[in-house]
């Protein structure tokens, strides 16, 4: 399986990069008054690019040989993605335009942050390098 290390490894960075872009996307459409983006086509897509998210990285997982709670770096990620979640699924259900709005900042805060756990394989991300 490690022949398709680098194929898995780029369907994952394509995947979670779509996964940020259409929360990112959905969020500023919502905040500007577009309901229509709470319909249920725009969260099966949601769900489809997550879950060939969440696929390519437990392929990784098992490529690499590096797992959640040994490997740090993993683990961070893992935690960080139940709070992009939670601020996620609020984000949604918020009832004011500043709570919402305050929820998917800090949904996209935490994504960022675990990209750059991702990107340096440190469990404090570029805040390592400070």
């Amino acid at each position: 399986m490690i022949a398709f290390y680098a194929q898995i490894k780029l369907v994952h960075v394509a995947a979670a990069l779509a996964s940020g872009g259409l929360f990112a996307l959905r969020g500023s459409l919502l905040l500007l008054g577009y309901r229509w983006v709470l319909a249920a086509p725009m969260r099966v897509l949601a769900y489809g690019v997550d879950t060939t998210l969440l696929t390519a990285a437990l392929m990784l997982t098992t490529v690499i040989q590096q797992y959640p709670f040994v490997d740090a770096w993993l683990t961070a990620k893992i935690v960080l993605l139940g709070v992009y979640l939670v601020l996620g699924v609020c984000t949604w259900k918020a009832r004011t335009r500043a709570a919402r709005l305050g929820y998917w900042l800090a949904a996209l805060g935490v994504f960022a942050f675990i990209i750059s756990i991702a990107w340096t394989h440190d469990p404090w991300g570029l805040l390592s390098a400070a």
